[in-house]
């Protein structure tokens, strides 16, 4: 990078990098790849500018280009290009995303927000009236504009990049008024309701459509969904049409940082979360905070992910739930699980009554991506957002691989006292535990699982019945979950059990 062109660099907080170039003025531009008038002039001409430059590994997280924009004009657009070089084996290549902010600046989790596409898009455009998927429609108000760069990865040779700007002048336009969907499915009561709340679309990195998410939701036979777009809120406006009697759609956002990707679900309509952080720059938790006070819940989401930065790495004290099981069940899935058994078990060890539940979903991008496999089944007062959220935050849920597959789980005592998933039974340490199971709807091979906090206790295949029952005491196991599993595939190694069929939350055994 020429130095001339830099025009400061700053850390924040010693970590996430910032890199601020030479401002783009519109102010005195007479560039022949657009056209002779200046914006906001009578001939109403495009005005196109074109950056080029060379980015070093080791660069910045976040790359500003500022944007001068004068009065009078009625769309941004951008586009760009970079390089992507040869490089050894096992080295990283070139991948860097874009997005942009508007006049009120790039401040972390301030108000310039206007649309991020990451690497799924080279152009874009925002106006009053309409913006590219990713991006958010609104006036084009002069002031300081900033095109972000974000190099995800920088090949050995650097990166070398363009970035061109038009304007197009003339009235500002009208903004449409966001259509966010209902809150509620109205004469929905208390009752087990199935969703898939990790889903992508056109507005940013999916194939899918709004319209065609939701018909295959539908189709899937869920009750609802929320919409998890990367890094962007853009999705919020146009969903409320598509919500109904049969279906309801939650606003929420996949939050992607560097450090790994958490669920915001359940969010007020058109809330952003901003990403730009890593675990060590101590701004999770108040992202976490901000998602609350919109009335969201914040869940990791593939915790051992095998996509470059997918991994979470910001812990799991200040989380709502756990993304167990994400689209076809594979071992970074077996992970994550055990993951969670282990926080079950500090739970145990603190005995303060906290833990944190576990909830699946698909990431469906695309064709042939799977709506619903897995889909988190919850117990909720009512098909509406307040009531669904508090039966994930509470554990009274389970997973299953799709619609099909039906279970019952829960735990007696002497006395009658009885407990669901999530629930507590409040029986003395020597009272004798009586652990039920029933399960349809999977295949005729399928093993069924009860682990405790000291394992598996309990294994046998599906009986013809679908029910089994196991007798303990509180004082051998302080909580017990089960699993439904597909046989192990030939060749795997010994004692790693097959894919999950459905997945419960932990009864807990005793009083405290």
């Amino acid at each position: 990078m020429d130095r001339r062109d830099v025009l400061k660099l700053s850390a924040l907080a010693s970590a996430t990098g910032v890199l601020t170039l030479a401002p783009v003025n519109f102010a005195a531009a007479s560039d022949s790849a657009g056209s002779a008038g200046a914006p906001g002039s009578s001939s109403g001409q495009d005005l196109t500018r074109t950056v080029t430059s060379h980015l070093p590994t080791g660069v910045a997280d976040f790359v500003y280009l500022p944007v001068e924009v004068p009065r009078g004009i009625r769309q941004i657009a951008v586009s760009y290009t970079y390089d992507r070089p040869a490089v050894p084996a096992g080295t990283l290549g070139n991948a860097c995303d874009i997005g942009i902010f508007d006049q009120h600046g790039t401040d972390l989790g301030g108000r310039g927000f206007r649309g991020w596409s990451g690497g799924a898009r080279t152009e874009f455009a925002i106006s009053a009236e309409e913006a590219t998927p990713g991006y958010l429609a609104g006036p084009v108000e002069a002031g300081t504009w900033y095109v972000v760069l974000g190099p995800y990865t920088v090949a050995p040779q650097g990166l070398d990049y363009s970035v061109t700007v038009t304007l197009t002048p003339g009235d500002r336009g009208r903004t449409p008024k966001p259509d966010y969907p209902p809150e509620q499915v109205a004469g929905r009561g208390r009752g087990w309701y199935r969703g898939d709340c990790h889903l992508h679309t056109v507005h940013s990195d999916g194939k899918r459509t709004l319209e065609q998410l939701a018909a295959l939701a539908r189709a899937a036979k869920l009750d609802f969904i929320n919409s998890s777009d990367h890094n962007t809120s853009s999705a919020h406006p146009f969903l409320g049409p598509l919500a109904g009697d049969d279906l309801l759609i939650l606003t929420g956002e996949e939050v992607t940082t560097r450090n790994g990707h958490f669920l915001a679900i359940g969010l007020d309509g058109g809330e952003f979360v901003d990403w730009r952080y890593r675990a060590r720059d101590d701004a999770f938790d108040s992202f976490a905070r901000q998602i609350r006070r919109a009335g969201g819940i914040v869940v990791p989401a593939h915790p051992y992910g095998t996509s470059l930065a997918s991994q979470w790495k910001f812990g799991y004290d200040n989380v709502d739930a756990i993304e167990v099981w994400n689209g076809p069940w594979t071992t970074d899935d077996e992970l994550s699980l055990l993951t969670w058994d282990n926080l079950l078990t500090g739970a145990v060890r603190r005995g303060d009554g906290h833990w944190v539940p576990a909830m699946g979903n698909s990431d469906a991008h695309r064709d042939p991506d799977v709506v619903g496999l897995p889909q988190t089944v919850v117990l909720a007062d009512g098909l509406n957002r307040h009531a669904l959220q508090a039966g994930i935050r509470a554990g009274h849920s389970w997973i299953a691989e799709n619609a099909g597959v039906q279970l019952a789980f829960t735990a007696s005592g002497p006395h009658g006292e009885h407990a669901g998933i999530g629930d507590r039974l409040p029986v003395a340490p020597d009272a004798d535990v009586t652990v039920s199971l029933t399960v349809s709807g999977v295949p005729a091979d399928s093993l069924l699982r009860l682990v405790s906090d000291e394992g598996q206790v309990f294994a046998a295949p599906l009986p013809a019945s679908g029910a089994i029952s196991w007798q303990t005491t509180a004082s051998l196991a302080a909580y017990v979950r089960a699993e439904v599993r597909h046989p192990a595939p030939a060749g795997s190694p010994a004692g790693i059990p097959g894919p999950a069929a459905a997945i419960t939350n932990p009864i807990w055994l005793g009083r405290k």
